[in-house]
């Protein structure tokens, strides 16, 4: 008996689920029925249960995608747009500190009992 783990297709980081798993039933339907969902895609791949061709495709495709948006500068962001970020989060701190000050007439009085009239 071998102590090898089994073999990994291309692009595969995670052990393959079982045929019955939801999220692998999800997937390959999706991918099934819209094979260029880029979700499916990189599931399926990550997963290891497409064929060692079709996982070899769809691979490159998805390094191609991610060498493009990390050139393009997709997901990172810029120091002008986190100080927007953080002048909106002041903006917003401030109104609710002037929303504590509102009193809406609310208060809770002590004759005003909830159920009382069903006793």
């Amino acid at each position: 008996m071998s102590d090898a783990a089994p073999k990994q297709k291309i692009g595969q980081k995670h052990p393959t689920p079982t045929p019955g798993n939801g999220d692998r039933v999800f997937y390959e339907t999706l991918y099934n029925q819209r094979p260029e969902s880029e979700m499916a895609q990189e599931w399926c791949v990550s997963y290891g249960v497409l064929s060692e061709e079709d996982a070899a495709k769809i691979y490159k495709k998805i390094l191609k995608r991610k060498a493009v948006a990390k050139s393009v500068g997709g997901g990172s962001s810029s120091p002008v747009k986190s100080e927007k970020k953080k002048s909106a989060s002041k903006k917003k701190a401030k109104k609710v500190m002037d929303d504590v000050e509102f009193d809406a007439g609310m208060g809770a009085g002590g004759d005003e009992g909830i159920g009382i009239g069903a006793l």
